[in-house]
């Protein structure tokens, strides 16, 4: 229950800094956007494509974090680019205050990116798995890692076979020790 109420009173605080830090970083964005040429909807449209860009491949990381699957480099190329583009948006807007005005320019951007990826965080953690046990299992309650192992590896388990430490590590980027416990959860889980 009080992790429960932590996870949930974190992504509050989070969301809302966040749409404090979206709302400031937009409106510097658009600015710059405005004094440099561009008017109607591509001014105000522009700045949407910088957060977009950070929201679209932290997505991807989130999913590919939540299915254990190898993250696409080409999403982590995008969320730098992303990342930069804001802040260097938000910088060059406070430039003109000098080097004390560009840094709390950046401010919102730093917020923004910051907030959002510790939502992220936030939600990666958050056990995707049902965590039912099967109706034979009768040793201690095992961790998230192992449930979702377990799941994981399912087609292993029902063929009665223990996947490999290295199959193991490869599948849940976890190091040698983790995988070795979760070796051995899973041996005791295919002779259940």
């Amino acid at each position: 229950m009080a992790d429960r109420l932590i996870r949930i009173t974190t992504a509050l605080t989070v969301v809302a800094v966040a749409i404090v830090a979206a709302i400031i970083s937009y409106q510097h964005a658009y600015e710059l956007v405005r004094t440099h040429g561009e008017f109607g909807p591509t001014a105000r449209l522009a700045p949407l494509t910088v957060d977009g860009l950070i929201c679209s491949s932290s997505m991807v990381l989130l999913h590919c974090a939540r299915h254990r699957v190898a993250v696409p480099a080409l999403a982590r190329w995008l969320l730098g680019l992303g990342i930069a583009a804001t802040l260097a948006a938000n910088v060059a807007h406070g430039l003109g205050h000098g080097p004390v005005g560009a840094v709390v320019a950046a401010w919102p951007a730093v917020a923004l990116v910051g907030s959002y990826e510790l939502l992220m965080m936030i939600i990666r953690e958050v056990p995707h798995v049902s965590g039912r046990l099967p109706e034979t299992w009768h040793g201690p309650r095992p961790d998230s890692l192992q449930i979702q192992a377990a799941e994981a590896f399912a087609d292993d388990l029902a063929a009665k076979r223990t996947p490999s430490i290295r199959a193991i590590r490869a599948r849940l980027h976890i190091g040698q020790p983790r995988a070795q416990q979760v070796r051995a959860y899973l041996s005791a889980r295919s002779r259940e």
